[in-house]
C-alpha cells in the first residue's frame, strides 16, 4: 500500500478533502468522492493503518498566535558523529520555537531548521541562549523569510 500506485484517484481525492478541513464527516467525504459512508470509512481507516495518514491536527496563524517572524537557521556542527547529531536533534525538538528541523546536504551546513518568534529581540534571545548553547554547533548561518509563497502536503 505505501507504493504510490497503490493509491488510486479516489484515495488521493479523500486526502485531499481531508487536508483542506479535517473535521469533514464521513458522510460529507463520501458524497465528495461518490461512495457511500461505509467504503470510505474503510479507505480512511487502512489510509491510517497504512501510515499514508499520519495523524489530525489543528493548523494555526503564526502571525495571530503572536510569532509573525519566520527565520530559517542552517547550522554547522563541529563533529560528525551520531551522538553529537543526536544530543542536538533532542535538544533542538525541546524548543518550541523550531517548527521544522532537517538534515541538509548539497551545503557547508547539516541542519536547516525553521523558526518562529515574536520579534528580533526573541530571535536574538533564541540564538545567543539556546541555539548557541547546543554542544557541538559550530556555525550558524540566518535567514529571515519575507513571506509564505505557499505550504502544502504532498497527495
Amino acid at each position: 500500500m505505501t507504493d504510490n500506485h497503490m493509491i488510486d484517484d479516489i484515495d488521493k481525492r479523500l486526502l485531499r478533502l481531508l487536508q483542506t478541513e479535517a473535521r469533514m464527516s464521513i458522510t460529507e467525504l463520501a458524497e465528495k468522492v461518490n461512495l457511500s459512508a461505509t467504503p470510505c470509512a474503510r479507505r480512511i481507516k487502512r489510509l491510517e493503518d497504512n501510515g499514508i495518514i499520519t495523524g489530525y491536527y489543528t493548523q494555526t496563524d503564526a502571525e495571530k498566535m503572536g510569532y509573525p517572524l519566520a527565520v530559517f537557521i542552517a547550522i554547522s556542527m563541529d563533529r560528525h558523529t551520531a551522538e553529537r547529531f543526536e544530543q542536538f536533534e533532542r535538544k533542538v525538538q525541546s524548543f518550541n520555537e523550531v517548527v521544522s528541523c532537517s538534515i541538509v546536504t548539497g551545503r557547508s551546513e547539516d541542519y536547516m531548521i525553521k523558526v518562529r518568534v515574536r520579534d528580533m529581540a526573541h530571535y536574538e534571545e533564541f540564538l545567543l541562549h539556546r541555539l548557541n548553547r547546543i554542544e557541538g554547533v559550530a556555525q550558524v548561518h540566518t535567514s529571515f523569510e519575507l513571506r509564505e509563497v505557499f505550504s502544502r502536503s504532498i497527495v
